[in-house]
């Protein structure tokens, strides 16, 4: 396995415009992603719930997760971000041993997640996971995900100020970046990266300004989220019907990629 640059991952968030983020959910995924021309690559957690069997929600094993971040590491070399979800634990010590074993196995940076919870807890992981790095001596990107707004926890006009409240508190337990999920306006962006040093980070989102609007206003990283497995899950499953339903051939052939162009990433 290759010794991972942790200090490229940092870089890539200082740039003129946002790092665009793919999600890959497996190795192929990963591979073709990197191909493809990604700088670097994160994980969905809901890509890879689905294509391990389990619902996605903190409901991944830790042992499988591991293994897959592993087996993506090995077939990239730009840099591997995980997303850890809530942790997997309510132990924020437990959280930063399963952390600890992700950059193990290669992987650069992390995002963890508030949910519906208490932020304290959150906090509290993020400054352990922190404390371990800083004891193990590893530069460890933490971007933390809020879902105030994704999940709407306060009132529409006050989503903006809980966000920079609990990012000044991300901030002292040590986390790098801040992850607004379901963030759309453009307004809001700019007051939330001019509120914080934490470099903002939104998702792909119904409504989101083109990517030119977004560096203006103080984005620094984008990513793509479960949009990716969530649009091939639909295209299977019209694939699988037509098959099954309508003895359908063709439309599995008609934009194929061939064997031989899928084979030569490996």
């Amino acid at each position: 396995m290759k010794t991972p640059d942790l200090s490229a991952f940092h870089a890539l968030h200082l740039q003129d415009k946002p790092l665009k983020l793919p999600n890959a959910w497996d190795a192929g995924s990963a591979r073709q992603t990197e191909f493809l021309g990604a700088a670097a690559i994160a994980t969905t957690s809901a890509g890879v719930a689905w294509s391990l069997g389990y619902r996605d929600g903190n409901a991944l094993p830790v042992d499988e997760y591991v293994a897959r971040a592993a087996s993506i590491a090995r077939v990239i070399s730009v840099p591997l971000s995980a997303d850890v979800e809530g942790g997997y634990s309510d132990s924020p010590a437990q959280v930063a041993i399963h952390v600890s074993r992700l950059t193990d196995v290669g992987v650069t940076g992390i995002n963890i997640e508030d949910g519906a919870g208490n932020p304290d807890l959150l906090y509290a992981k993020v400054e352990a996971i922190r404390n371990a790095c800083i004891r193990r001596g590893v530069e460890l990107y933490i971007n933390v995900r809020t879902d105030v707004y994704a999940r709407n926890l306060v009132s529409a006009e006050h989503r903006a100020a809980e966000v920079m409240v609990r990012a000044q508190a991300c901030h002292r337990a040590g986390a790098d970046g801040l992850f607004v999920l379901g963030l759309t306006d453009l307004n809001e962006m700019r007051d939330i990266a001019a509120s914080t040093p934490l470099l903002l980070n939104v998702a792909v989102w119904p409504g989101l300004a083109p990517v030119e609007e977004l560096a203006q206003a103080g984005v620094r990283r984008l990513s793509a989220g479960s949009w990716l497995p969530q649009t091939l899950w639909a295209q299977n499953a019209r694939l699988v019907s037509g098959f099954l339903q309508e003895d359908a051939m063709t439309p599995m052939m008609e934009n194929a990629a061939s064997y031989s162009e899928i084979n030569v990433l490996f």
